[in-house]
């Protein structure tokens, strides 16, 4: 996932987003557990895309939105 792409999304949009990664990456814990992961790189990926999803919903909570793309 972009992070342009979630820089257009809503509020409710990013929080949905931060429900879903959650649950997957517990899912996919879970599962690593009990059996080997066809693809354990999911896991990281879960985790990268969770922190870029915070990490936005953070820059809109402190009004960053508008310098956040400028490259600084």
């Amino acid at each position: 996932m972009k992070t342009h792409e979630l820089r257009s999304m809503s509020r409710d949009e990013l929080e949905e987003q931060v429900r879903e990664l959650r649950q997957e990456l517990f899912n996919l814990r879970f599962r690593r557990t009990t059996q080997p992961l066809e693809n354990p790189l999911r896991i990281r990926t879960a985790r990268k895309n969770l922190a870029r999803v915070l990490t936005v919903i953070r820059e809109l909570d402190l009004g960053l939105e508008s310098a956040a793309g400028e490259g600084n």
